[in-house]
């Protein structure tokens, strides 16, 4: 149960939550500049919310399958995803920003499970995509949807 995990480890794993927070916030914070409907805080609530779901898949059940809340917070962000994407004249919006939700919780998830590294160097990753590779555009393709 996580009534039993030392006091010492919740907080390294609340310092996990944090940082899945802040680089969360960098991929929010390119959404809010582009006045996209899911920006900041919901980049952090995504982050925070992945990476402490897979904490407690991993330390709240010990004796189950961990992959299960592992799937199903891929499956439910999906689903939020699916919330932002707007549809006008045949056309899908936000596209963008709903795969930045998705890509965020995977950045949570990744930092939950002591794989910071790769959480910040995908974060970074994120960000140029969304920073960089937006201001390029080939025979007359926007990149921003």
């Amino acid at each position: 149960m996580i009534s039993t995990i030392s006091l010492n480890l919740q907080i390294t794993l609340a310092a996990q939550i944090t940082l899945a927070v802040v680089l969360s916030g960098i991929i929010g914070i390119n959404r809010e500049r582009s006045q996209k409907s899911a920006g900041l805080r919901t980049h952090m609530l995504t982050g925070a919310g992945a990476c402490l779901f897979t904490i407690l898949s991993l330390y709240a059940f010990p004796h189950a399958d961990t992959s299960r809340i592992a799937s199903n917070v891929v499956t439910g962000i999906g689903f939020l995803g699916g919330g932002v994407i707007i549809q006008r004249k045949n056309e899908a919006y936000d596209l963008t920003t709903a795969a930045g939700i998705w890509a965020t919780a995977a950045i949570g998830m990744a930092i939950a499970v002591g794989a910071w590294f790769l959480a910040i160097y995908s974060t970074l990753i994120l960000w140029f995509v969304l920073d960089v590779v937006k201001r390029f555009k080939w025979h007359g393709f926007d990149t921003e949807q």
